[in-house]
C-alpha cells in the first residue's frame, strides 16, 4: 500500500484497538492524585501524549473537563481537573520540557494554555500527515495506516462536563493516547525518509507559540438562516437576541444553542413582537423554559425596534480584506491576473508534492498579495513578503520563486 493512501480501519488486517493494555486508569482528580501522577510522569522517558475532552455542544466554556496523558514507562492518566485547577502545578512542572504529542493541537492548546500547562517542543500528528500528503488525517485513519490498529470511536462529542463519567467514555479517552507515542515514532520517521521532517518541525513550534486568534467582529452574523432576512430592522433583532443570548449562556456556562437555538431568533425577527403574549406564540419562545425568560428575550427584541434608522446594522458585513475573487475582474482587472497567474503556480509545486494547496501556502496570502500587489524584483523579495505575514521558511523557499515567476510573467 502506497504511504499517502491510509487504510481503512476496517480493514481485515487492522487489529481492533478496543482497550487499553493495561486497562483503564482510575480518573484522578485531588491534588495527592496529582503529585502522584506527576512523580510518575517524571519518572518515564521521552515525548508525553495528550489530549483532552471539552463539552463543546453543552458549555459555553471551551475547558477541558478532562486531560490524558501517557509517557513510556509511566504509563497512562485521566486527569479530571475541575475541583483543584490550582494544584495541578507539579504536572505543569513535569510537561515543561518533554515534547507534547497531540493530534490536532489547536483544538487542544486553547484549554491547556487556560489550566497553565507551558509546551517547550511539540509533535502534531495531524500536521504532519497533511505535509505528508494523507487523504484522511483524522486520528483512526492515520493509526490504521502507521500502525495496523482501529480505534474505537464515538464519545468526542459527548457532555464531558458529566460526573461521573461512565465507563465507556473513560476507555474511549484513554484509547485516545494509548498508542499515540507509537503513532509519532512511525510518523517522525516517514517524514525523515520523505525529506520533510523540518517542514513540519517549522508548522509545530508555529502552532504551539502564535498568539491567540483576534476575536471575529460581528460574530452575531454567523446566526444560521440569517440570509432569509429582507431588512436591516431584522438584523438588528438578530443582533440584540444573539447578544442577549450570549450573556445567559455565559452567565450559565451552557452552550448557545441550548439557551435558544438560531431558528428561534430568525423567527422573532422576522414576527418583531412587541409584547410577551406575541412573543410566546412564537415556536419555541412557548415552551416552558423560555416563557421563564421572555423578559429577557422581549427586552432584546424592543431594543433593536427602537434603533434610530442610522444605528441599523448593515446589510452586508463590512470587509477589511479582498473581495470574493469572482468580483476581482470588475473591482481591479490587475489583481483578477495576478490571482490567475499565481494560484495555478503555487497549486502545481503542491500537486508536485502530494499536497493540499493550502497546506503549502495559506489561501489567505495568496489572496492578499495578489489583490494589494507587491514590488518583486526577484524571489527574495516574494520570501520577505510572505515571511513578514507568517509564512513559514519552507513555505516562502517553495512558492517565492514561482510566484515571483508568474508576476514576472505578467509584467512580460
Amino acid at each position: 500500500m502506497s504511504s499517502a493512501q491510509p487504510a481503512d480501519p476496517a480493514d481485515a488486517d487492522v487489529t481492533p484497538l478496543l482497550a487499553p493494555a493495561d486497562g483503564v486508569p482510575p480518573v484522578l482528580s485531588t491534588p495527592a492524585d496529582f503529585s502522584a501522577a506527576a512523580a510518575e510522569l517524571a519518572s518515564g522517558s521521552g515525548p508525553i501524549a495528550l489530549d483532552t475532552e471539552r463539552a463543546s455542544g453543552y458549555r459555553y466554556s471551551q475547558r477541558a473537563y478532562l486531560v490524558q496523558l501517557r509517557r513510556t514507562g509511566s504509563g497512562s492518566f485521566l486527569i479530571d481537573p475541575i475541583d483543584h485547577p490550582g494544584a495541578l502545578g507539579e504536572v505543569i512542572d513535569v510537561l515543561d520540557g518533554p515534547e507534547w504529542i497531540l493530534h490536532s493541537a489547536e483544538d487542544d492548546l486553547p484549554c491547556l494554555t487556560e489550566l497553565g500547562f507551558r509546551g517547550a517542543r511539540l509533535f502534531d500528528t495531524a500536521i504532519a500527515g497533511r505535509i505528508l500528503g494523507l487523504p484522511k488525517v483524522n486520528l483512526a485513519a492515520m493509526v490504521a495506516h502507521f500502525l495496523r490498529l482501529g480505534l474505537v470511536k464515538g464519545h468526542g462529542a459527548a457532555d464531558w462536563s458529566r460526573r461521573p463519567l461512565p465507563d465507556d467514555w473513560l476507555n474511549y479517552a484513554a484509547l485516545d493516547v494509548e498508542v499515540l507515542v507509537e503513532l509519532r515514532d512511525a510518523m517522525h520517521t516517514a517524514l525523515l525518509d520523505a525529506g520533510r521532517l523540518d517542514w513540519a518541525l517549522q508548522e509545530f513550534d508555529h502552532v504551539l507559540h502564535r498568539p491567540p486568534a483576534s476575536p471575529r467582529t460581528d460574530r452575531w452574523r454567523r446566526t444560521s438562516q440569517m440570509h432569509t432576512l429582507k431588512t436591516a430592522r431584522q438584523l438588528a433583532i438578530v443582533r440584540e437576541l444573539w447578544t442577549a443570548r450570549e450573556e445567559v449562556a455565559a452567565r450559565r456556562d451552557i452552550a448557545p444553542g441550548r439557551v435558544l437555538p438560531d431558528t428561534a431568533i430568525v423567527s422573532a425577527a422576522v414576527a418583531a413582537p412587541t409584547s410577551e403574549a406575541a412573543l410566546t406564540r412564537l415556536p419555541v419562545f412557548g415552551g416552558p423554559r423560555q416563557r421563564r425568560q421572555a423578559r429577557i428575550w422581549l427586552s432584546a427584541v424592543t431594543r433593536a425596534l427602537a434603533l434610530d434608522e442610522k444605528d441599523l446594522p448593515p446589510r452586508r458585513q463590512r470587509s477589511t480584506g479582498p473581495p470574493p475573487i469572482n468580483r476581482w475582474e470588475q473591482r481591479d482587472p490587475e489583481a483578477a491576473r495576478r490571482i490567475q497567474a499565481v494560484r495555478p503556480a503555487v497549486k502545481e509545486v503542491a500537486d508536485g508534492l502530494s499536497i493540499p494547496a493550502e497546506v503549502l501556502l495559506a489561501p489567505d496570502l495568496v489572496r492578499e498579495l495578489c489583490w494589494t500587489g507587491i514590488e518583486a524584483d526577484s524571489a527574495a523579495d516574494v520570501e520577505t513578503w510572505l515571511s513578514a505575514r507568517g509564512a513559514r521558511p519552507w513555505q516562502c523557499e517553495l512558492t517565492g520563486p514561482v510566484i515571483a515567476a508568474a508576476l514576472a510573467g505578467l509584467a512580460d
